[in-house]
């Protein structure tokens, strides 16, 4: 019965939590918390779901296949044992596949569009703060109508933006919208949600959650966002998501105008409690660690004794 736990908490995990926990408001107060709560349900949702397939394998290691196998635990449970060892096998195939296409594919893609943004960087300067701006290390300006502003992580890493977002914001904002950039490639978030692409990918799509990965992605802009206005304070970064909001982010992984609306309001809001983020920290905590061990400790007390005899 242990596999079947083991594969119904995976599949909670996986599905109606995330699209549960993706609904609530109180995750933006503490972002960073949030992510590590984040974190915890997928890594819950991956030992959940390896735990179902190696309850499953240590039944038929240490019990006869076959009638008695059937009859000892009935049709229903036998059912369900198979399938969630194909849920497993499955799972964790694609886990590997699709972790390994992700960071080729997206590594690629980076040096591509570093390489691009290289040749396109316009290094005549025009402007005060274009003049400021070349002087520090990976900054590309680029031509073009839109107001945009990215960055591009790794060992080489660029921050891109264009002079059209240049010459419609103040200098305050510019620097703000450079240190929102800054703080992405600093904590590299980019890795965090290469992580959640790939465990989105790896579950089949009726069970896998979208949500998981939006609420990801709006929470590494939140906490840039708490980067920046460190730096900048909070109305330059304001005004500056304000005027780039619904500007087409290009090839950009984590565009600076995402969710404004959604950004703006928390950036006017009072700062959250610190109990707020206490308890979410130990939520996490919860998360990742009551139901595996609830779960994880009768088994391997059974396989032991079963392995003993």
């Amino acid at each position: 019965m242990t596999a079947v736990w083991f594969a119904a908490l995976a599949l909670l995990l996986a599905g109606p939590v995330p699209a549960l926990l993706a609904r609530a408001r109180w995750t933006w107060q503490v972002p960073r918390a949030a992510l590590v709560l984040w974190q915890a349900v997928a890594l819950a949702a991956v030992l959940a779901t390896l735990g179902a397939g190696l309850a499953s394998l240590s039944l038929l290691f240490t019990e006869e296949p076959g009638f008695p196998f059937l009859a000892r635990h009935g049709f229903v449970q036998t059912t369900l044992i198979g399938l969630g060892s194909t849920l497993v096998a499955i799972v964790t195939v694609r886990f590997w596949i699709v972790a390994t296409l992700v960071g080729v594919r997206t590594r690629r893609r980076r040096r591509r569009h570093r390489d691009l943004v290289d040749l396109l960087h316009r290094k005549e300067s025009v402007s005060e703060v274009d003049a400021a701006l070349l002087s520090e290390t990976g900054v590309r300006v680029l031509t073009g109508p839109g107001r945009v502003a990215y960055c591009v992580p790794g060992r080489r890493s660029r921050v891109v933006v264009s002079d059209a977002m240049l010459n419609s914001l103040t200098p305050e904002e510019v620097r703000a919208v450079l240190a929102h950039e800054r703080a992405h490639l600093r904590a590299r978030h980019d890795l965090v949600l290469e992580g959640f692409t790939a465990l989105h990918a790896a579950f089949p799509r009726f069970v896998s959650s979208q949500a998981a990965l939006d609420s990801v992605r709006l929470l590494v802009e939140m906490l840039a966002d708490d980067a920046a206005r460190r730096r900048t304070g909070s109305l330059p970064l304001a005004r500056a998501l304000v005027s780039m909001a619904g500007q087409p982010g290009g090839d950009a992984e984590m565009p600076v105008g995402s969710a404004a609306l959604a950004r703006v309001r928390r950036l006017a809001a009072r700062p959250a409690r610190r109990g707020v983020s206490v308890l979410t920290y130990a939520a996490a905590g919860v998360v990742l660690g009551v139901p595996t061990v609830a779960v994880a400790v009768p088994w391997l007390q059974l396989s032991y004794r079963a392995l003993a005899r």
